[in-house]
């Protein structure tokens, strides 16, 4: 079997290694030619996860992706979303003919405030069947440690999930499948808003207990926000809902709390992204989810609060404020 892996960042390199667990060829695109370079003679990712070492026999890196698209059966996307439009203004619809796509984005098309899976079947007319994602509770760093981890893969139909979800299964990550592709993507998106809030109330000083109210009031506003806009008997304590927003709100990995963090100590947008070097997918779904909160009316006063000092440049202080008085 067949795979190419679109992206060269920490969660593609995660991916990668999972799947080298499995008897598949995997093709590697990376936007950098000096990239697939090193990679090509020193099997491992010079940018990211530089301790995971690259099975030759089984990942070949390339930099063409036309080249890399060929005669394969599945395509990961595993670039941040702000990025994936660019990364495959190359390539039209013919070149993902009747291949299976699954998104490894948890993110939004920043302006169009389009789910990703959509994008992909509304731009490279991806068939529904074929479309799927993954969800965590993940984080790439401690799959680059082996330590055990849990992934859920989502898609319209089971057949899709369920396949993926066993190609995604090695000793070090189990697996599951659920039919709820919207409800996984969107929870997904909201729960790096929350991480961010997170990391901003953090920053300027907040505790462990408001953060555990915070977290609670998260989970109650992501399933009233799911509950109007893909409404689905679905249970948000799963893995794939409560799980990848706790690990997202809480871990020493989470970027998206990394970079709350530096705007609740008082870094500009700018400057924290800067010094981060990674994209927080959080930055760019506040906006989305908000201007589409504009139609559907959900109460949502953490994404709120995010947008509010993210895109109105409000006083933290102020915004603080007024996020204590809404939670409950």
């Amino acid at each position: 079997m067949s795979i190419t892996v679109i992206g060269g960042g920490s969660w593609a390199t995660a991916i990668i290694k999972i799947l080298s667990e499995k008897n598949v060829k995997i093709k590697w695109w990376l936007r950098d030619q000096a990239d697939v370079d090193h990679i090509k003679k020193h099997h491992h990712n010079p940018q990211y996860l530089s301790s995971v070492e690259l099975h030759p026999s089984k990942v070949k890196p390339y930099h063409n992706l036309k080249e890399a698209l060929k005669n394969t059966e599945w395509v990961i996307l595993a670039v941040p979303s702000a990025f994936i439009q660019d990364a495959l203004k190359t390539i039209d619809a013919s070149h993902l003919k009747n291949k299976k796509v699954v998104s490894a984005i948890k993110g939004m098309i920043p302006e169009k405030h389009q789910l990703v899976t959509d994008w992909m079947e509304t731009v490279f007319e991806v068939a529904p069947q074929n479309i799927g994602a993954i969800a965590g509770p993940c984080h790439a760093e401690e799959v680059a440690l082996e330590k055990q981890s849990y992934l859920t893969i989502a898609s319209p139909g089971n057949e899709l999930s369920k396949t993926f979800a066993e190609m995604m299964k090695c000793r070090f990550v189990r697996t599951s499948a659920l039919n709820d592709l919207v409800g996984v993507e969107y929870s997904a998106v909201m729960k790096n808003i929350v991480a961010l809030a997170c990391g901003i109330t953090h920053g300027l000083g907040a505790g462990d207990n408001f953060q555990a109210v915070m977290v609670s009031n998260a989970m109650l506003e992501i399933e009233r926000f799911l509950t109007k806009i893909a409404p689905l008997e679905r249970s948000v304590n799963a893995s794939a809902y409560l799980g990848d927003l706790l690990v997202t709100a809480y871990s020493q990995f989470s970027r998206n709390r990394t970079f709350g963090n530096m705007i609740g100590r008082g870094y500009s947008i700018k400057t924290a992204q800067i010094e981060m070097n990674m994209i927080a997918e959080g930055y760019y779904a506040v906006k989305s989810i908000f201007e589409i909160n504009k139609k559907l009316k959900v109460d949502m006063p953490i994404t709120n609060f995010a947008y509010q000092i993210l895109y109105n440049n409000q006083p933290l202080h102020k915004e603080f404020e007024i996020l204590k008085k809404e939670l409950k």
